[in-house]
């Protein structure tokens, strides 16, 4: 069996959501009593989001290499980043790192395609919304996204960043998220919702709202994670 890298605390929330979905997912692939091997190195993340604030992203990919080679120092044969908007550097990254990552973006796109979904909405920090790297992949399979808009976008990422990363999910929260999912769906006849942070699924719980399916970045990544380790 390989062994995972996790490159987690961004935020911390999912990461300890990231480590039980894997072992959810590993027993169900193998009830045999076993537990898979994995590495967390839980990183600054405010460190992190400081470099991409400043739009240093030289600096961010830099961060995170020292970072993942302290994993492949460790022991993992391959890893992932636990969060979505370091993957504004993802291909910088790749070529460079010690050992093979897994992209959150690519395995959400291979699920989006799988069923068939053509218009969806991205929801995340700003920086995840407003970026170009959600966009450039699944482009290339012909699939749409579209974003909040401006006011809406702002609501996201203050929630985000000051509630959900911090541990604190409120019921007017969650209704505010579905609220915005409503007026898109309402301005843009979207297929479904990208929960495009990895807090967003620890929020807002639900497979589908109104009929239009949320896809959980967190479990597609951990699913692609399990497989790879049993591969």
């Amino acid at each position: 069996m390989k062994t995972l890298g996790i490159i987690g605390g961004m935020g911390p929330e999912s990461t300890i959501e990231y480590y039980r979905t894997i072992i959810a997912l590993y027993h169900e692939r193998k009830p045999d009593g076993s537990y898979p091997q994995l590495i967390i190195n839980s990183v600054d993340l405010k460190k992190g989001m400081d470099f991409v604030a400043a739009n240093d992203l030289a600096g961010a990919a830099k961060h995170l290499l020292e970072e993942i080679a302290k994993l492949a120092r460790a022991g993992a044969d391959f890893g992932l980043i636990a969060a979505n908007t370091p993957h504004i550097v993802f291909d910088d990254l790749r070529p460079q790192s010690p050992i093979p990552l897994i992209s959150i973006v690519e395995v959400t796109c291979a699920a989006a395609k799988a069923r068939g979904l053509k218009k969806l909405g991205l929801f995340g920090t700003r920086f995840t919304m407003q970026g170009n790297f959600y966009p450039k992949v699944f482009s290339r399979e012909g699939i749409e996204l579209v974003v909040p808009d401006p006011a809406d976008q702002d609501y996201i990422h203050d929630k985000y960043m000051n509630e959900l990363v911090e541990g604190m999910f409120r019921g007017e929260t969650c209704a505010g998220l579905l609220a915005i999912v409503d007026r898109l769906k309402n301005k843009i006849d979207i297929d479904g919702v990208i929960l495009a942070g990895t807090e967003l699924p620890l929020i807002l719980r639900d497979a589908t709202h109104h009929g239009i399916p949320f896809l959980d970045t967190m479990k597609i990544h951990a699913e692609a994670a399990v497989e790879q380790m049993l591969s």
